[in-house]
């Protein structure tokens, strides 16, 4: 069972990890378009989920789930425990 934080906006920030977790780079059209919401939508959710550490922007306008977002999606990261970096 997933432990989200009071920070997270979902479904949204969980659908955007499921994405992700497709092992693809994606920007935030791309994003945006699969998963039913506005671009800006989910680059302002993207640069929150970059903060706590879910996700990360290896290539300028491309984001990638990191170790803690896979952890999360398996119910393994509480996020109401994490803080910003």
């Amino acid at each position: 069972m997933r432990k989200p934080g009071s920070w997270m906006q979902n479904p949204t920030d969980e659908r955007i990890l499921e994405v992700l977790d497709t092992g693809l780079r994606l920007g935030p059209t791309a994003i945006a378009k699969n998963i039913d919401k506005h671009r800006v939508t989910v680059s302002e959710r993207l640069q929150e989920l970059q903060k706590y550490g879910f996700v990360e922007c290896p290539e300028d306008g491309y984001y990638e789930i990191t170790d803690v977002g896979e952890q999360y999606l398996e119910g393994k990261v509480d996020a109401s425990k994490l803080e910003e970096d």
